[in-house]
């Protein structure tokens, strides 16, 4: 039997790290083995990998020689950057370098690199229709991502972009679910209007991923993009409520209004979810659901999702 080949998983203590590394190794048949990379290597998370058979190495984004030295071996790599750990987009594209340096190092054969669109290319810094945040960007999470796709390609380094797509489990741990009001009745809070929102569950971005891996070169100098469903927020209140046993409704707003909650971040997002309204037909069209499921068989719809997860989304 040959030796099966090492895909290196930045972030795999997180969504779509994780998600990755648990197919890789609940796959018995795979041609590859996770090595996992984390900062903390003895984190529960960590551990749990361990337990499942991943190889678990301590690696630090912020400094390229420790992710040479954790990219060193390996024939794959998976290059996610951490943006709402530290919400500063001149970190993140430091950080996809380091990744792209460490991938050129270490001879990567194919890298996926998990990215989004350069939301400027449609609002100019000048387009008065959205603010322009931090003085060069419209949405910070997105246009730092999209400006760090040369790095991969400039290096000559195999790579796939890989867009994704908002995350179900936001309505668990980004405060994003549901919230009762003065009149007693629950609401999801989105300035989406009627426009569909292209989201899935983070363990099915890990998934199509490996789907990715598993073609080999096909979608090396492509880029792609997964969602598990094209939801209104209409019809996810719809199905949250037929799940959970209680009326959740959709609070509508403004992506004025939106971003002016004043959480961190609520700028960031307010812009990103305008950009996707406004731009609904491409951005959904850049994620087909089909393509997705081709990757990953098994991919979950949203009233999936809610029925496996129902008991973690609080009702606040």
């Amino acid at each position: 039997m040959s030796e099966k080949r090492i895909i290196a998983v930045t972030g795999a203590t997180g969504a779509q790290g994780g998600g990755l590394a648990r197919a890789i190794l609940n796959d018995k048949n795979s041609t590859f083995k996770v090595r996992a990379i984390t900062r903390d290597v003895n984190s529960d998370k960590a551990k749990e990998l361990k337990k499942l058979g991943a190889e678990v190495v301590a690696g630090n984004i912020d400094e390229e020689e420790s992710m040479n030295k954790a990219f060193e071996g390996a024939y794959a790599a998976y290059c996610v950057t951490f943006y709402w750990a530290h919400m500063s987009p001149e970190r993140e594209i430091s950080n996809a370098h380091n990744l792209a340096k460490a991938a050129k190092h270490a001879g990567i054969k194919h890298a996926i690199w998990s990215t989004f669109e350069d939301t400027r290319k449609k609002y100019p810094l000048g387009d008065k229709r959205m603010p322009t945040l931090n003085g060069k960007y419209k949405v910070p999470h997105f246009d730092a991502k999209a400006e760090a796709d040369h790095y991969f390609t400039d290096l000559g380094i195999p790579t796939t972009f890989l867009l994704t797509s908002f995350y179900w489990e936001n309505l668990i741990n980004f405060g994003m679910g549901p919230k009762k009001g003065a009149d007693g009745k629950y609401s999801i809070t989105f300035p989406m209007g009627n426009k569909k929102l292209p989201s899935m569950t983070a363990e099915d971005i890990g998934k199509c991923a490996y789907g990715i891996f598993k073609l080999e070169k096909e979608l090396i100098g492509k880029t792609v993009g997964i969602a598990g469903e094209h939801l209104t927020i209409s019809k996810m209140a719809e199905t949250l409520t037929k799940v959970m046993g209680v009326d959740v409704r959709y609070n509508e707003v403004t992506p004025d209004v939106f971003r002016s909650f004043g959480f961190a971040g609520a700028d960031d997002m307010g812009n990103m979810f305008q950009y996707k309204c406004d731009y609904e037909d491409e951005y959904c069209k850049a994620r087909s659901i089909a393509f997705s499921r081709s990757l990953n068989p098994e991919l979950m719809s949203f009233e999936q999702w809610v029925i496996k997860n129902k008991n973690l989304i609080p009702l606040q």
